[in-house]
């Protein structure tokens, strides 16, 4: 005899399960995509100073200082992604003991 399947069917459920966490793995995954524009990546104020683990005060004063590069659409400060890191790979120091 042939069973009928409803959404109570384990199987069904497992199913439904399954694209959730897919879903869910998507979303993960796509939250911090960024399009690129001209191949470059552009960051605002607020996501630089949580990569550098500085305030905003902070970023606002190297901008001010001319220590940061950065972009200015009228209220809208913006930073290239690649001027962040020249900026980190310039300040690195190799350790003194190896």
């Amino acid at each position: 005899m042939s069973e009928i399947i409803t959404k109570d069917n384990e199987r069904i459920k497992r199913f439904f399960q399954s694209i959730e966490r897919m879903l869910d793995s998507i979303e993960n995954f796509t939250k911090g995509y960024r399009p690129t524009l001209g191949g470059e990546r552009f960051l605002t104020d607020k996501e630089v100073s949580e990569r550098l683990k500085i305030s905003r005060r902070s970023l606002q004063d190297y901008r001010t200082n001319g220590q940061i590069p950065y972009i200015q659409l009228g209220g809208k400060v913006l930073y290239q992604e690649s001027d962040i890191q020249k900026m980190l790979d310039a300040g690195y120091r190799d350790s003194f003991k190896k």
